[in-house]
């Protein structure tokens, strides 16, 4: 894979009010991108509907008598007036937000089409195989961009929705979707500079009995996990090579293979704005990329029989996850607590006897 020439100017140019307006015209009628429900639009609704109820309910109840203001009329100005003022703010602050993506959008779009790239502001459910792609609900890539020819190669944002109600949370990370000319063993690298003081940063916990070492400086920036009896496949995929250009390149973010693709995962969402977060990208897929490509193109799992078959044997193609320590810590206490709860009485009663 050459090393591609990118043309960032799209990305920093200056942008006009009315450059933004007529391609907005443009790209809506043809239903290239779709405005959504942004937070823009959620501050300028909320600021409205709050500015509109306080007008009504405190108009209604203000009693002003020949120029004469009670006390408590003056106070009820004075709130009037802080409550409309911050309605203001939320509905300044929304269209802001709301101008703001339409010039991000803008950019973006200029940007894809310069480089033979297609540009979607979101897109539903993307049947990618990846550990994040398969977590939570309303799953949504944002913000990203795919190769229009040659190699298939997919950067943007992913975001998906975990809990309900007051625990519900929205997660959004940054990815980098490379296709393989061969299925792989699922295998991932957990990269330890993104970990956390509560260990790993993966939203999935693989069973550390799969955890295999490798040579030299390795893992001192990963740890790589691969499926039980699949070591030597991992051996002849990662090279000396390949993994001085993983600590090189990628050693801030997590990599798995799987099926037929490699992914580069960030916890945090990519600034796709950034013209050196997609310098970085786009080096990643030129140098990990291209050599991941090489080193594998060959490989066939010996437990299917048939290289030509271009399959992974079922005990090579998914990983086994276990129970997060803390989750069962978290259950265990519970059961605890209920069971105590419900036979305490029947317990301290036999024992009274």
């Amino acid at each position: 894979m050459a090393v591609r020439v990118v043309d960032y100017s799209p990305l920093t140019a200056p942008v006009s009010a009315s450059d933004v307006a007529t391609w907005r015209a443009q790209s809506g009628a043809a239903g290239a991108v779709g405005a959504g429900i942004t937070a823009g639009m959620v501050h300028m609704v909320v600021g409205a509907a709050i500015g509109f109820a306080t007008v009504i309910f405190l108009f209604g109840n203000l009693t002003v008598t020949f120029g004469t203001v009670s006390t408590g009329n003056s106070i009820g100005v004075g709130v009037f007036l802080l409550v409309l003022a911050g309605s203001a703010a939320l509905v300044v602050l929304g269209l802001r937000s709301w101008r703001l993506g339409w010039v991000r959008r803008f950019r973006l779009a200029h940007f894809a089409e310069a480089n033979g790239m297609t540009y979607s502001p979101g897109q539903r459910n993307p049947s990618y195989p990846g550990e994040i792609f398969q977590l939570g609900s309303n799953r949504t890539a944002l913000d990203h961009m795919v190769t229009a020819s040659g190699r298939f190669v997919d950067m943007g944002n992913f975001q998906w929705v975990t809990g309900s109600g007051k625990n519900r949370t929205t997660h959004t990370w940054g990815f980098l979707a490379l296709s393989l000319d061969r299925n792989m063993p699922n295998i991932v690298l957990d990269s330890k500079a993104n970990n956390t003081i509560l260990g790993s940063d993966l939203p999935a916990t693989l069973d550390r009995s799969q955890i295999l070492h490798l040579e030299g400086d390795f893992d001192r920036y990963f740890t790589l996990y691969c499926p039980a009896q699949y070591e030597q496949d991992a051996l002849y995929i990662f090279t000396p090579d390949l993994m001085a250009l993983l600590i090189d390149e990628a050693a801030p973010f997590d990599v798995e293979l799987i099926d037929d693709w490699m992914f580069v995962y960030a916890s945090r969402p990519f600034d796709m704005t950034d013209p050196a977060v997609l310098q970085r990208l786009f080096r990643i897929t030129d140098t990990v990329g291209a050599k991941a490509l090489r080193q594998t193109e060959r490989y066939a799992d010996a437990r299917v029989g048939d290289p030509g078959a271009n399959l992974v044997a079922p005990q090579g193609a998914r990983l086994k996850r276990r129970v997060p320590v803390a989750a069962a810590v978290v259950v265990g206490v519970f059961v605890v607590i209920w069971g105590w709860t419900f036979f305490g009485p029947i317990i301290a009663g036999f024992t009274s006897r």
